[in-house]
């Protein structure tokens, strides 16, 4: 179906002169340590309401017209908002996505705002109606949002950080791209775009959920209610990454034995690559784009291929075509470029490279990671040594959710970044990311997926955390994996609605 751009005309706004709401500012409260999101009153100005209206252009704030994909109406809105809360300029651009279902456009709708697993992945770009966005439609005005750095928000690409003239430059403007900013961002376009300021829901995924709690402890007036799959995070120590790390070796050890048993025939295809690697010139062979594949950097794989529901049928398909055919005898064995390619695009850092650098540091309260994955490996490298693995005739392991500094020696996209990446993971003045007081006290309905299996986030980790979060309440299931939104957004997003609006049982 060709999809129908046509433009509304425009209603008649609807003025409701408010108290003037400046952006949320980060500031350190002197009674607690904490950050605080204040609210100063400086004038008045009018907010217009944005329900049905036509395109609005303000210096702050730019909307632009309809259009369409199938059963959806979408329109673009770009935010000027400040790099630093504390500080007026420099500022960057924000952008987010407004959908609704066709004819919905003008009819007053409650808003769910959409946070996006990652770090520094781009919101969804739907093409037509489906899955969980609409679920959502159904009831709500939908948000789609950027995260500041990712997509269309002044984004932070392999390139663009090249423009930065030292690694301590770039280091100190990643530091601005945390969730306690990203949840800044939120509240600034959320009293802009929602009328009357009102509260909004949102709907966390992975580390969508880590915002969303950020949001809780920081401006929890913000929220009517709040959804989370699969995202809550450790909370209480200066820095959790060590406690992710420990018990996320566990759990990745136990998806690498179910994916062996599953596909048994990948134990030595994986031992002869891994062998192949390590008896190459250089420990490794060249990437397409100017990396080295070396048998460390092969067992990231399992980031993407162990935690995802078909991450292991796309791990065995992959490894199916490791090898180019011998079309001329007596030609030396190689490895193909479609497997060299796939590996490459499997993990994206050439084009989501904050992944990579802002990973460890959405961990950190107060401290700093220093390569926290790094470090807790070392503790079960007996386990994840591949070239000791496959000279014994061992089980080769996959590693997970983990970045390591080597990555920036071996894979080209983040080589420039490698010094700005050890400053990142050195630096110790991390503001706080969650009020453990006031999530005890916490006001705003909670529902959250959590998926018992999930090899991103540690159940028992999303427990302790639970217990610590009043009114919150738990789905847990083993029916989905992480990427449970994605497979079958529909159902989890009824359910959780369903929680949350008393149409579920309690227990």
């Amino acid at each position: 179906m060709l999809a129908i751009h046509a433009l509304l005309t425009p209603i008649p706004r609807r003025r409701i002169t408010i108290p003037k709401l400046t952006p949320f500012i980060l500031s350190p409260s002197k009674s607690f340590g904490l950050i605080s999101f204040h609210l100063r009153r400086r004038s008045h100005r009018v907010i217009t309401s944005m329900a049905g209206s036509g395109p609005v252009s303000t210096p702050e704030h730019v909307t632009e017209k309809w259009f369409s994909v199938p059963e959806l109406r979408l329109r673009n809105h770009r935010f000027s908002v400040p790099l630093d809360y504390s500080k007026p300029s420099p500022r960057i651009t924000v952008f987010a996505r407004e959908i609704v279902a066709v004819g919905k456009e003008e009819q007053s709708l409650p808003y769910l705002l959409y946070l996006q697993g990652g770090p520094g992945f781009e919101g969804p770009r739907p093409s037509e109606a489906g899955g969980w966005i609409q679920r959502a439609c159904e009831e709500f005005r939908v948000i789609l949002l950027d995260q500041r750095g990712t997509g269309l928000s002044t984004p932070l690409t392999s390139s663009s950080m090249l423009q930065f003239k030292s690694a301590s430059d770039l280091a100190d403007y990643l530091a601005h791209f945390r969730a306690d900013n990203i949840v800044n961002d939120a509240e600034f376009i959320r009293v802009r775009l929602v009328p009357n300021a009102d509260p909004w829901t949102i709907l966390g995924q992975s580390f969508g959920g880590f915002c969303a709690l950020t949001y809780l402890s920081f401006a929890p007036q913000g929220l009517k209610q709040v959804l989370i799959t699969g995202g809550i995070p450790p909370i209480g120590k200066s820095c959790t990454a060590d406690d992710v790390y420990d018990a996320g070796f566990e759990q990745v050890v136990r998806q690498n034995e179910k994916y062996y048993k599953r596909f048994p025939e990948d134990v030595e295809i994986v031992r002869e690559l891994v062998n192949y690697l390590a008896e190459s010139e250089g420990g490794g062979v060249p990437l397409p784009s100017g990396g080295i594949l070396t048998p460390h950097g092969l067992q990231t794989l399992g980031l993407s291929g162990l935690g995802s529901s078909t991450g292991f049928e796309r791990l065995h398909y992959m490894l199916e075509r490791v090898w180019d055919p011998i079309l001329v005898p007596g030609s030396p064995k190689r490895i193909s470029h479609f497997f060299l390619n796939t590996f490459e695009t499997w993990h994206s850092f050439d084009t989501n490279p904050l992944y990579a650098l802002l990973h460890e540091a959405i961990y950190c309260e107060g401290a700093s990671s220093r390569w926290s994955a790094h470090k807790l490996r070392e503790k079960v490298e007996c386990k994840f040594d591949a070239i000791r693995a496959a000279k014994e005739g061992q089980n080769v392991l996959f590693t997970g959710e983990m970045i390591f500094p080597w990555m920036f020696d071996e894979i080209h996209a983040l080589k420039p970044f490698k010094a700005a990446a050890d400053l990142l993971a050195k630096k110790e003045d991390w503001p706080p990311l969650y009020d453990p007081a006031t999530l005890k006290t916490n006001k705003v309905p909670v529902a959250a997926a959590v998926y018992y299996e999930d090899m991103y986030v540690n159940f028992k980790l999303v427990m302790e955390t639970a217990s610590q979060i009043s009114g919150i309440r738990l789905w847990v299931t083993n029916e989905y994996m992480h990427s449970g939104l994605r497979d079958a957004g529909r159902q989890i997003l009824d359910h959780l609605l369903g929680m949350i609006n008393g149409k579920k049982p309690l227990f």
